[in-house]
């Protein structure tokens, strides 16, 4: 991204990478880690190799892979019945999210298929599911799934595409142990239906619920207290269905697998400190300083949280400015704070797309100049 921008239309493509945000995707993993069956759950740790679903349930965004970023999502235009929704998506070819679900899951079925291949097929078949029941990510090309199509939502500009990412979501307050525990409410009846139906009637779900979403908008709209009463269910619904699907596609792959994968259990992350031999240099400079390590300080044009990380522009808004710093881990934390804000960053100055940035997972690497 930068500003008002995703990630896949920095990289050149149609639509954001991003689906549910943060809280949204570690919902779905968390929802289906509880309906798994035991020889399941087994088998999924250890291909994950010590790590959790809701873990790495944001992976494939964090990966930026820009060969894969059209996994993401589904192009089409509205108006199109059951029929030729399927015609269209058949046709399509291989670089959608229904193809790469099918191409994901036939990694993991592959008994040739290494530990290695195993286990980033499952991380993106997590993400994917997900991905699948977010509506805004089956949608039209021509607004880049509702990115482009600019409202306002509690006193902050947003896009259709972030108001559903996330937008909703956070507006409700709800921690990620209350979203679980209320957006997981199917009954075994309900379960077992959604369970029996396939990817493809994920989407058509989906494409049905974007075209009532931009039947319901306008361009420069103010999202009310009602618009969110309204479509808040069927977040709880989109949610949950993924969580219980994912559960359901991962129990048909693993439930009689035997798996020889030892687990590793990974141990905490070190303390983070920062490099002491980092060069202090001027933000006008950093572009010379790619692969070192850096200390510089610049002040904050603006911030964009796309979910699994916050986007902050130093020396300049976005496109023009002089360093990028992405914000993870406990780092997330300081967007509120630092916006408009002078501040000095200690970390590995890197390329990405002809840019500098630097990448902070923890606070400590962030100072704040008073």
């Amino acid at each position: 991204m930068r500003k008002q921008l995703s990630i896949a239309a920095v990289i050149g493509l149609s639509l954001s990478l991003i689906s549910w945000g943060f809280k949204g995707h570690r919902a779905v993993a968390t929802i289906a880690e509880k309906h798994l069956m035991p020889n399941t759950a087994k088998v999924v740790q250890s291909y994950l190799k010590g790590e959790t679903m809701t873990t790495v349930s944001t992976w494939a965004d964090e990966n930026r892979d820009k060969t894969t970023a059209p996994w993401h999502y589904l192009n089409l235009p509205l108006g199109l019945n059951h029929e030729q929704f399927v015609d269209a998506v058949s046709k399509q070819g291989s670089d959608n999210v229904y193809s790469a679900i099918l191409k994901v899951e036939a990694v993991l079925k592959d008994n040739a298929s290494t530990v290695d291949q195993k286990n980033e097929a499952l991380k993106y078949l997590i993400h994917l599911v997900g991905d699948a029941h977010q509506p805004m990510h089956v949608s039209r090309k021509e607004d880049r799934g509702g990115n482009t199509i600019q409202l306002q939502f509690d006193g902050k500009g947003t896009n259709l595409h972030a108001l559903w990412d996330s937008r909703l979501i956070d507006h409700e307050g709800l921690g990620e142990a209350d979203i679980v525990k209320q957006y997981d409410w199917a009954n075994d009846a309900q379960i077992k239906k959604w369970q029996a139906d396939s990817p493809m009637e994920w989407l058509w779900e989906s494409y049905q619920i974007s075209t009532e979403l931009y039947a319901d908008i306008k361009p420069g709209q103010s999202i009310d207290e009602e618009y969110y009463k309204k479509y808040i269910k069927t977040i709880h619904l989109r949610v949950d269905q993924a969580g219980i699907r994912l559960a359901g596609e991962l129990n048909k792959l693993f439930a009689t697998v035997k798996s020889d994968v030892v687990v590793v259990k990974l141990p905490p992350p070190p303390p983070v400190s920062p490099p002491f031999h980092a060069a202090t240099v001027k933000l006008e400079d950093i572009k010379n300083y790619i692969g070192k390590d850096v200390r510089v300080t610049g002040k904050v044009f603006s911030c964009k949280d796309i979910g699994s990380m916050v986007l902050a522009n130093l020396g300049a808004a976005y496109p023009n400015q002089l360093l990028t710093v992405v914000l993870k881990g406990n780092a997330k934390q300081l967007a509120d704070k630092i916006n408009g804000q002078t501040i000095t960053i200690v970390g590995t100055a890197i390329d990405y797309k002809g840019k500098p940035e630097i990448v902070i997972t923890d606070s400590v690497m962030v100072i704040i100049q008073k």
